[in-house]
């Protein structure tokens, strides 16, 4: 039984998110549905992240097992890609892997990107696809607040009151807080995430970039282990899942 992993880029709005579920339209759904329309198999689509109702992805990861051995990689990506019109999901390689890979479990780090635009005009091409922030925000402090979240935690303060991982602790790898132009870029990287955790930690920033809290007030939030202590979610639109990495 082949097994192909897929690089896979959509955008989230109009998805109820990645897992596949009864109350709207999903992106595992939609490649599900491709695949059985390409092969005449229901397979699963098992994807790296489950990312939420409105998150985007640039490389987001699955794999997919094929009953019949007799399609090479590109032929999977242009027919699942033919299928996939006009659902805005596309994927951007396949190639086959061995039995032991799996796009989660395998998985050693998972990196996310968050957009803020920081200025007064609405936005009109952006929207739906960034944060738009009014008030002036210091990203030199907001990269302060950011390297107090650093290092391995028990992250309660920035997880979903319904996450469903068994412990708050992770390890942030990296945080960084970066200006261009007006827009503002927050990159994290980790092992894997906590329930909104980017979101909460984004909103977090964004009271420190406006003066409203210290870096102190990051830790003190962070020590807390209360997500009441932290800052708002930040919405949706602003998250793209930008990579995935594998062991070489």
């Amino acid at each position: 039984m082949p097994r192909f992993r897929l690089t896979i880029e959509y955008d989230g709005a109009p998805f109820v998110g990645w897992q596949r579920q009864d109350n709207g339209p999903t992106v595992q759904a939609a490649l599900e549905d491709a695949v059985a329309a390409f092969t005449g198999e229901r397979v699963e689509v098992a994807g790296a992240g489950r990312t939420d109702t409105g998150v985007h992805a640039t490389g987001q990861v699955a794999h997919i097992d094929l009953a019949i051995d007799r399609f090479d990689a590109r032929t999977v990506m242009n027919a699942v890609n033919a299928h996939l019109v006009p659902r805005p999901v596309a994927v951007l390689a396949v190639e086959p892997v061995g039995p032991d890979f799996h796009a989660r479990f395998s998985a050693i780090w998972r990196a996310y990107r968050y957009v803020i635009v920081n200025r007064s005009a609405h936005l009109a091409l952006d929207a739906g696809r960034a944060w738009h922030v009014k008030a002036p925000l210091d990203v030199a402090t907001m990269q302060a607040g950011a390297d107090r979240l650093l290092g391995h935690h028990d992250f309660t303060s920035f997880r979903a009151t319904h996450c469903q991982s068994k412990s708050p602790m992770k390890t942030l790898d990296s945080l960084r807080v970066s200006r261009h132009g007006e827009r503002i870029l927050v990159e994290a990287r980790s092992r894997s995430f906590l329930h909104h955790q980017v979101r909460n930690m984004v909103g977090t920033l964004k009271l420190v970039g406006e003066g409203k809290w210290s870096p102190d007030d990051v830790t003190r939030a962070l020590q807390a282990r209360d997500r009441t202590a932290a800052g708002p979610t930040a919405p949706a639109g602003g998250l793209t899942l930008t990579g995935v990495g594998y062991p070489d």
